[in-house]
Protein backbone atom coordinates (compact mmCIF):
# COMPACT_ATOMS: atom_id res chain seq x y z
CA UNK A 1 0.00 0.00 0.00
CA UNK A 2 0.99 3.10 -0.95
CA UNK A 3 1.96 6.08 2.04
CA UNK A 4 -0.62 8.82 2.19
CA UNK A 5 1.23 11.83 0.18
CA UNK A 6 2.92 14.45 2.95
CA UNK A 7 1.87 17.79 3.45
CA UNK A 8 4.11 20.90 3.76
CA UNK A 9 4.90 21.19 7.11
CA UNK A 10 3.85 24.82 7.13
CA UNK A 11 0.40 23.99 5.81
CA UNK A 12 0.11 21.29 8.65
CA UNK A 13 1.39 23.91 11.16
CA UNK A 14 -0.52 26.71 9.98
CA UNK A 15 -3.72 24.21 9.68
CA UNK A 16 -3.21 23.29 13.51
CA UNK A 17 -3.05 26.65 14.64
CA UNK A 18 -5.96 27.51 13.15
CA UNK A 19 -8.20 24.81 14.12
CA UNK A 20 -7.39 25.62 17.60
CA UNK A 21 -8.56 29.17 17.33
CA UNK A 22 -11.79 27.65 15.74
CA UNK A 23 -11.93 25.32 18.80
CA UNK A 24 -11.37 28.48 20.81
CA UNK A 25 -8.05 27.41 22.29
CA UNK A 26 -4.95 29.63 22.51
CA UNK A 27 -2.03 28.63 20.33
CA UNK A 28 0.86 29.90 19.17
CA UNK A 29 3.64 28.89 16.74
CA UNK A 30 6.65 29.28 19.50
CA UNK A 31 9.47 27.80 16.86
CA UNK A 32 9.04 27.83 12.96
CA UNK A 33 11.28 25.28 10.82
CA UNK A 34 11.69 23.26 7.57
CA UNK A 35 8.67 24.78 5.68
CA UNK A 36 8.64 22.05 3.20
CA UNK A 37 9.68 18.66 5.48
CA UNK A 38 9.82 19.67 8.77
CA UNK A 39 8.41 17.58 11.40
CA UNK A 40 5.99 18.76 13.91
CA UNK A 41 6.08 18.79 17.98
CA UNK A 42 3.05 19.89 19.33
CA UNK A 43 2.90 21.13 22.80
CA UNK A 44 -0.55 20.22 24.69
CA UNK A 45 -0.05 22.67 27.84
CA UNK A 46 -2.74 21.38 30.68
CA UNK A 47 -3.63 22.69 33.89
CA UNK A 48 -1.02 23.03 37.17
CA UNK A 49 1.95 23.53 34.74
CA UNK A 50 1.71 20.07 33.48
CA UNK A 51 2.00 19.25 29.65
CA UNK A 52 2.83 16.65 26.96
CA UNK A 53 4.41 16.24 23.44
CA UNK A 54 2.59 14.95 20.27
CA UNK A 55 5.43 14.20 17.68
CA UNK A 56 4.54 13.60 14.21
CA UNK A 57 4.82 9.80 12.92
CA UNK A 58 3.60 7.86 10.65
CA UNK A 59 0.80 4.33 11.26
CA UNK A 60 2.05 0.82 9.31
CA UNK A 61 -0.18 1.98 6.71
CA UNK A 62 1.93 5.36 6.00
CA UNK A 63 -1.09 7.09 7.58
CA UNK A 64 0.01 10.16 9.44
CA UNK A 65 -0.47 10.19 13.05
CA UNK A 66 0.41 11.40 16.36
CA UNK A 67 2.64 9.86 19.07
CA UNK A 68 2.97 10.83 22.91
CA UNK A 69 6.45 11.47 22.46
CA UNK A 70 6.48 12.32 26.34
CA UNK A 71 4.86 9.01 27.71
CA UNK A 72 1.55 8.74 29.40
CA UNK A 73 2.27 10.90 32.19
CA UNK A 74 2.34 14.53 31.96
CA UNK A 75 5.31 16.34 32.56
CA UNK A 76 6.37 19.79 34.48
CA UNK A 77 6.75 22.53 32.06
CA UNK A 78 10.74 22.63 32.71
CA UNK A 79 10.53 18.61 31.63
CA UNK A 80 8.27 19.81 28.43
CA UNK A 81 11.12 22.36 27.59
CA UNK A 82 14.08 20.26 28.23
CA UNK A 83 12.41 17.51 25.94
CA UNK A 84 11.82 19.90 23.00
CA UNK A 85 15.10 21.01 23.40
CA UNK A 86 16.97 18.18 23.16
CA UNK A 87 14.98 17.29 20.23
CA UNK A 88 15.38 20.57 18.57
CA UNK A 89 19.50 19.65 19.07
CA UNK A 90 19.05 15.85 16.77
CA UNK A 91 16.62 18.12 14.42
CA UNK A 92 17.00 21.80 13.88
CA UNK A 93 14.21 22.03 11.35
CA UNK A 94 11.48 20.84 14.05
CA UNK A 95 8.48 23.64 13.95
CA UNK A 96 7.10 23.84 17.82
CA UNK A 97 3.48 24.68 18.56
CA UNK A 98 2.10 25.25 21.78
CA UNK A 99 -1.22 25.19 22.95
CA UNK A 100 -3.77 25.15 26.06
CA UNK A 101 -5.26 21.90 26.01
CA UNK A 102 -6.65 21.09 29.98
CA UNK A 103 -7.88 17.67 28.87
CA UNK A 104 -4.40 16.98 27.08
CA UNK A 105 -6.40 16.32 23.66
CA UNK A 106 -5.47 17.78 20.33
CA UNK A 107 -7.81 20.63 19.50
CA UNK A 108 -6.97 18.54 15.33
CA UNK A 109 -8.23 15.39 13.86
CA UNK A 110 -5.78 12.82 14.63
CA UNK A 111 -4.62 9.73 15.14
CA UNK A 112 -3.01 9.23 18.60
CA UNK A 113 -0.57 5.74 19.03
Amino acid sequence: MDPAPRLRSDLVARAIIRQSAMDGRMAVMARKGDPDAGGILVVLNGRGGLGVVLSQTRTQDGESAWLRATGPTPLTETEVQDYVARQLRYDPDLWVLEIDAADFSPPFQAILL
